[in-house]
């Protein structure tokens, strides 16, 4: 990440390449100046297709970085499962490091995109030649005003999508916190029933003892009844 963020900002200028057989590589901000340089024709490059290059040789790195941690996620679910959640999040993690690189390249190559149209701009302005002004001026108003309107509606449209995810944030929230009040509701309902069956079962094992403590006293109560009987009378 280092090397291809240092690549990026270290772009600028022209290089100077001399020709074979003079061994002199220089190189400057905007144009070149006078200068000694040693002994051999030199020729100008511009440094637009070296940076066409460069661009292209990082982008293909991204792409090929892309593939790779394709493979990598492959072989990340088919690590055992006490490895596999460690080996996603890695995976992740350099996805997210190799989005951040696109992303960089991406405003680079806007901004150089930018600069480039100002330097043409400045060029043509500067190359004008001076001409006195038509007696009628006409001033082309249709196609700024619908590419106003054309952003207005942009802007419009991008906050009605902001708004619409506010909502759909609020109503997830709202989501959780009635999951959470079920999943609670549910809890307790277990635990209930969970009582319940306790306290039936300790009933049930108490009217099995009251029906033999029952069955006993009436005998005892029957054997005293015949005591008395046969020994009374």
């Amino acid at each position: 990440m280092a090397r291809v963020r240092a690549a990026l900002a270290g772009w600028g200028g022209r290089v100077l390449r001399p020709e074979a057989g003079s061994g002199a590589v220089r190189t400057c901000s905007r144009k070149p100046e006078p200068h000694p340089w040693p002994a051999g024709p030199a020729t100008w490059i511009p440094c637009t297709s070296k940076r066409t290059i460069v661009e292209n040789e990082i982008q293909a790195s991204i792409d090929q970085i892309f593939s790779h941690l394709e493979r990598l996620e492959i072989l990340s679910s088919k690590e055992p499962p006490n490895k596999r959640q460690n080996a996603k999040l890695r995976v992740d993690q350099l996805k997210y490091d190799v989005q951040h690189l696109q992303t960089a390249l991406r405003n680079f190559q806007h901004r150089r995109h930018a600069r480039e149209q100002q330097e043409r701009q400045r060029e043509e302005l500067l190359s004008r030649t001076f001409t006195t002004n038509d007696s009628d001026t006409t001033i082309p108003m249709d196609e700024s005003l619908q590419f106003n309107s054309s952003l207005q509606k942009i802007h419009h449209g991008v906050d009605d999508l902001i708004l619409d995810g506010h909502n759909i944030l609020d109503g997830l929230r709202n989501q959780r916190l009635t999951l959470k009040g079920t999943q609670k509701k549910i809890l307790d309902i277990a635990n209930m029933l969970g009582l319940s069956n306790t306290v039936m079962r300790l009933i049930e094992k108490r009217a099995f003892q009251d029906k033999y403590f029952m069955i006993g006293g009436m005998l005892v109560t029957l054997t005293v009844m015949f005591l008395v009987v046969h020994y009374l009378t």
